[in-house]
């Protein structure tokens, strides 16, 4: 059970990031999803609250390849709820072009969402996490990170660096009692797919591992 935990999961809109935040309200946790526009996020509480009629939730939409833009978002979470608790990062983007096709422009767009955005998030939690000891924080991943796809270079390049990033931020975390972090961050949620059923599978994979705290 999350009762009594602050969650912010950063692509919670749709798909993977939506089942997510619909397992934490059902394991009564309070959760701010992230859209990448106030429109999309107040349109997914919406309807997480019809679903759900009472349920702790709302939406905002900082820019998250600012880390200005994050860090306000966030603090304003704290400043609301006391705590940050939970850290989803589900927000990201692929692209399916072969190489003769890519641009720079392209591969710096997919790796700015999928890899400086985590970074950012990760930064504008860590000291709320710190100062109350504790945290938790989940950085989905993908299966091509290691075994790399057919075209669409970008993406499994980025998903590579979070796997680095979030084992690196394990070991520097654990010996400072975010001992969350330092246990679920070395586990990973790579799915291939964002259709309804996997979703669910990803939401309650998160639930569990969250609760491992």
């Amino acid at each position: 059970m999350l009762k009594g935990k602050i969650a912010i999961v950063t692509g919670g809109t749709r798909g993977i990031g939506y089942a997510i935040v619909e397992k934490y309200l059902e394991n009564h946790a309070t959760v701010i999803l992230c859209g990448s526009r106030q429109e999309t996020a107040d349109k997914a509480v919406a309807k997480l609250k019809e679903a759900h009629p009472g349920c702790p939730v709302e939406g905002i939409a900082p820019d998250l390849t600012d880390y200005a833009s994050i860090k306000a978002a966030f603090d304003g979470v704290r400043e609301k709820y006391g705590r940050i608790d939970i850290l989803v990062n589900n927000a990201g983007m692929s692209s399916s072009d072969p190489l003769s096709a890519y641009t720079p422009e392209l591969f710096h767009k997919v790796m700015s969402l999928n890899v400086d955005a985590v970074f950012y998030c990760i930064r504008a939690v860590y000291d709320a996490m710190e100062a109350q000891g504790s945290g938790c924080i989940l950085n989905t991943s993908s299966m091509v990170s290691r075994y790399g796809q057919p075209k669409g270079v970008a993406y499994p390049t980025s998903k590579a660096a979070i796997n680095g990033m979030t084992l690196s931020l394990a070991r520097e975390l654990g010996p400072r009692r975010i001992s969350a972090a330092a246990d679920v961050l070395q586990r990973f949620i790579g799915w291939c797919g964002y259709n309804t059923g996997v979703g669910h599978l990803a939401g309650a994979l998160a639930a569990e591992l969250t609760e491992l705290r």
